[in-house]
């Protein structure tokens, strides 16, 4: 069973990318958040990986940028009526921490804003989801009082925000602070990743 891959994007299509590692392309599906956010053809990247076998499509490989993305694809696809589509686009409109609160707030608007999830099963996946802990301290927030805030921010969130009040545009904000995140580790402060995004678009 793969769970990560680290290697060299060969290509970006419209639901999947090759990853190149020592020669061997691994093709790996990924939503389109994920697509977006790779490094450009020729650069390295780190993908987690989930790994599924069905009868009907063999052997495929699910990426994402992040654990919690991986594990929030694992949890939905314990709901009923969730399969790897469904899955990829509740995580292409909200992050693992939107989803939390979402489900918190049992906000089911929220979750019906992603291709292929209708009123009912956003409605069941508010319901299954709403004591998991997919981001539990986007929860704990929440129930502290932070809840009817929004989403709780993030270090990267922050970064974003930070590089946009700056002038630059938010695709290219989350690209390079997305890259800086991976490069950083998961643990990094706004002020690293900001500086390390800001190195980043002075090359």
């Amino acid at each position: 069973m793969i769970g990560r891959l680290r290697g060299l994007v060969a290509e970006v299509a419209e639901e999947d990318a090759l990853i190149d590692v020592g020669g061997v392309g691994y093709v790996v599906r990924c939503g389109s958040r994920t697509l977006t956010r790779l490094p450009a053809p020729g650069d390295e990247a780190l993908l987690h990986v989930e790994t599924q076998w069905t009868e009907a499509a063999g052997l495929r490989l699910y990426g994402f940028l992040f654990r919690e993305e991986r594990r929030a694809f694992v949890a939905l696809q314990a709901i009923q009526g969730v399969g790897p589509k469904a899955a990829l686009g509740v995580l292409d409109v909200l992050t693992p921490a939107e989803l939390a609160v979402a489900a918190a707030r049992e906000d089911r608007a929220a979750v019906a804003r992603a291709n292929g999830v209708g009123p009912k099963l956003a409605a069941r996946i508010i319901v299954e989801l709403k004591n998991k802990p997919i981001a539990g301290e986007a929860v704990a927030a929440f129930h502290a009082g932070a809840g009817g805030a929004g989403p709780v921010p993030t270090a990267a969130g922050e970064a974003v925000a930070a590089l946009i009040g700056l002038g630059w545009a938010e695709l290219v904000a989350r690209r390079v602070v997305d890259q800086a995140a991976l490069r950083l580790g998961e643990g990094a402060g706004e002020a690293a990743l900001i500086k390390a995004a800001l190195q980043e678009l002075g090359r």
